[in-house]
């Protein structure tokens, strides 16, 4: 594979997890007078992963152990004699098969090494025949290609949005002289191949299936046309498997990325004369993230998959740490101590319960302006009017720590009179904040309500000056107030009517003048003699007759015939 291990290094140790941070070696294989290596910070760090994921290695098994893996991590991590006891070398995982991952740790360095193909000889390039992403030489036509290579080799697809990139790419790198300068090694590209079609509704997102499956058919020209072009793409990516096949029988791995249902139906169909098989064990995704689907992300995907990755220690456990705590916001419930946490499950008595549900249901009705039933629950579970709502920390309910602050701040008319004529509820009372009910109420009307129910109570009940409530008002002069506004609008309303159409007839008053004065301009002060005087509308009878005076009988019938023939077409064309 193209530079799959920076140097040619004994990596005898596996940071996976699943292996212990003890190689397993013998004396002779270690030159170590102990028969077992000292544990390191690296080894730590690994006891400390195993038991975070569960698995708890065996320090002291066999040499020969097989890797299993921790958690989601993409990457298999190895420790080389050759590197600082501090530092590691990671793999894909999705570069090795099942039965390759389950193997120790030496048999695994054995498969590494034999993926470790030599370079091919060097080769005269052209600056023009090479690709400017990522500067690796493509061939110049698919079609002179052979259809079958014996070398291995890996395909990589990536299909969405109506984009479609395809490459088959030799693990046996090459050496490109180009222009004469100095040898580069690059990857060697067998075949790629690249198609983009108009397949998405823009600004709208989603493909037009999908749209035509949620929403039924569309009958634009522009749906119409992105049916026809994901047809379109569907066949080309089809017929270009089909020419590939060869290859992909023969491939040694298949990394495809294909979301959703139309893409993958796409690729795996089932349709005739199919290539890929949605079984395969040699398929894998991709084990990050990609952009568009283009030849340059295919290039950056392989080169990406084929170099190793170095890391210390302090990296390896940062990571650890990242993942366990989105591990924990991700699945809060599952946790391996049986033994919840305080801060996470409070726990509350049967009192604080109990005013817990009375609060949510005294909300809900306040919310919602059941008045009456408001009043009726108070009664029924023996609640004061006056009732407090629970709340641990004492923050949540500052605003409105009682039903008739929340009626007040909500602006509930039938639930403040109910509270306070019903219910008889203390509007002398202030919140955290220092204000009475009626000082957080929002509009006229829940005031007004305030004062409504200080003319029936009568001044001796409550001190409404403590409770900040305006004078007492009466039913009727609420009416009659409100009547007045009614009228006051009203006369407002037509005073307005008036300006407007004073306004419209002044602006017409204007254009005559203005074409009138035109007219003078033209054809001269007093020349053109105007019809003054409302004219008489005529009816379709009495302008036909108007229209036939004079006229022979003949000159008459053939008028009507022209009438009826243009009423004929004008049937013909509403049709």
């Amino acid at each position: 594979m193209v530079d799959m291990l920076i140097c040619r290094v004994d990596l005898d140790e596996s940071l996976s997890g699943s292996d212990s941070s003890y190689s397993g070696s013998s004396d002779e294989e270690d030159g170590d007078n102990n028969p077992k290596r000292q544990d390191t910070t690296l080894n730590a760090l690994l006891k400390k992963q195993a038991g975070l994921s569960g698995v708890e290695p065996d320090l002291d098994s066999a040499p020969e152990r097989k890797t299993s893996k921790i958690g989601n991590s993409p990457l298999l991590w190895l420790q080389s004699s050759a590197l600082p006891s501090d530092c590691a070398l990671g793999i894909y995982r999705s570069l090795f098969t099942t039965e390759e991952r389950a193997l120790g740790s030496s048999e695994l360095v054995q498969v590494i090494t034999a993926k470790q193909l030599p370079t091919k000889p060097a080769t005269n390039t052209k600056d023009s025949n090479t690709e400017k992403d990522g500067g690796v030489p493509l061939p110049l036509s698919i079609g002179t290609l052979p259809q079958s290579t014996s070398e291995p080799h890996i395909f990589l697809c990536m299909i969405g949005g109506g984009h479609f990139a395809a490459m088959i790419v030799s693990l046996r790198p090459q050496v490109v002289r180009r222009n004469g300068l100095a040898d580069e090694k690059s990857a060697n590209v067998i075949a790629h191949k690249t198609f983009h079609r108009y397949t998405t509704r823009r600004k709208q997102g989603g493909s037009q299936s999908a749209n035509d499956n949620s929403k039924g058919n569309a009958h634009s020209a522009g749906s119409s046309l992105r049916r026809y072009n994901e047809t379109a793409l569907t066949n080309d990516v089809r017929n270009l498997l089909f020419e590939w096949r060869s290859w992909l029988n023969t491939a040694d791995l298949l990394f495809i990325r294909a979301t959703g249902t139309t893409n993958r139906r796409t690729l795996f169909g089932p349709y005739e004369g199919q290539v890929l098989k949605a079984n395969d064990k040699r398929i894998r995704s991709f084990p990050f993230s990609t952009r568009r689907a283009t030849q340059s992300e295919l290039m950056k995907s392989f080169v990406e998959l084929t170099r190793v990755k170095i890391a210390s220690v302090e990296d390896l456990l940062r990571v650890q740490q990242k993942e366990a705590e989105r591990a924990t916001k991700a699945k809060p419930d599952v946790l391996k101590d049986p033994t919840p946490s305080k801060t996470n499950t409070p726990k509350y008595t049967r009192e604080e319960e109990e005013l817990i549900l009375h609060g949510a249901q005294i909300h809900a009705l306040i919310r919602r302006g059941k008045a009456p039933a408001l009043t009726s629950y108070l009664s029924t579970n023996n609640l004061s009017p006056d009732f407090e709502f629970f709340s641990k920390d004492g923050n949540e309910n500052y605003h409105a720590p009682r039903p008739l602050f929340l009626a007040a701040s909500l602006n509930n008319v039938a639930c403040v009179s109910a509270l306070l004529l019903k219910a008889r509820s203390d509007p002398t009372i202030r919140n955290a904040e220092g204000k009475t009910a009626y000082e957080i109420a929002g509009d006229r009307a829940t005031r007004d309500a305030f004062r409504l129910a200080r003319s029936e109570l009568g001044e001796d009940i409550i001190d409404w000056e403590n409770a900040c409530v305006g004078s007492a008002i009466s039913k009727e002069d609420v009416d009659q107030r409100v009547a007045q506004e009614k009228a006051d609008a009203l006369e407002s309303e037509n005073k307005e009517q008036q300006r407007r159409q004073a306004e419209l007839d002044r602006l017409r008053q204007a254009d005559n003048d203005r074409e009138e004065a035109q007219r003078d301009k033209k054809f001269g002060k007093g020349k053109v003699v105007s019809i003054s005087g409302p004219q008489k509308i005529m009816s379709a009878e009495e302008r036909r007759e108007e229209e036939a005076k004079g006229m022979t009988p003949e000159m008459k019938m053939r008028l009507e015939r022209e009438k009826r023939a243009r009423a004929a077409e004008a049937r013909l064309k509403g049709r």
